[in-house]
């Protein structure tokens, strides 16, 4: 791969939608992706769209969980490995299925995982933010929004 040229052409990025996922194996990848010559990584999670195929609604705590697992892989990997993050929102679950958690029933998610990765992390203090931005008096990340 490194003699390819192909680290000098393009960035790689690591998918992972997961609420648990396995945050040392993925600074082990970035790792390897480095080792190879490529000078920068992306990562990628999702606050919609990724976790059923017949899934309505938005189950906020999910997408939460998985933006904080990308944390902690940013935080152990070195600085100037990673290019950014895309925070993506699937309309349909794969090319074969109808559409699922539609963006209006998404944007509480949506608002609580760009407060997250824009703080840091997830408190007291970015729920007040989201539900200030968000007019809204209760947010529940761990059931569904009513």
């Amino acid at each position: 791969l490194s003699e390819s040229g192909v680290p000098q052409l393009v960035q790689p990025m690591i998918w992972d939608y997961a609420a648990d996922i396995d945050v040392e194996g993925k600074v082990q990848l970035i790792e390897k992706y480095r080792r190879c010559g490529f000078s920068k990584v992306w990562l990628a999670s999702a606050f919609k769209g990724a976790t059923g195929v017949n899934q309505s609604l938005t189950l906020i705590g999910h997408h939460l969980r998985n933006q904080l697992e990308w944390l902690q892989v940013a935080s152990r990997s070195p600085a100037d490995a990673l290019e950014g993050i895309a925070l993506t929102g699937w309309q349909r679950y794969d090319h074969f299925s109808v559409l699922c958690e539609l963006l209006p029933v998404a944007i509480p998610s949506l608002a609580v995982c760009l407060q997250a990765l824009k703080n840091g992390g997830y408190s007291e203090k970015v729920k007040e933010n989201v539900e200030k931005l968000l007019g809204m008096s209760n947010l529940e990340i761990d059931t569904f929004m009513r």
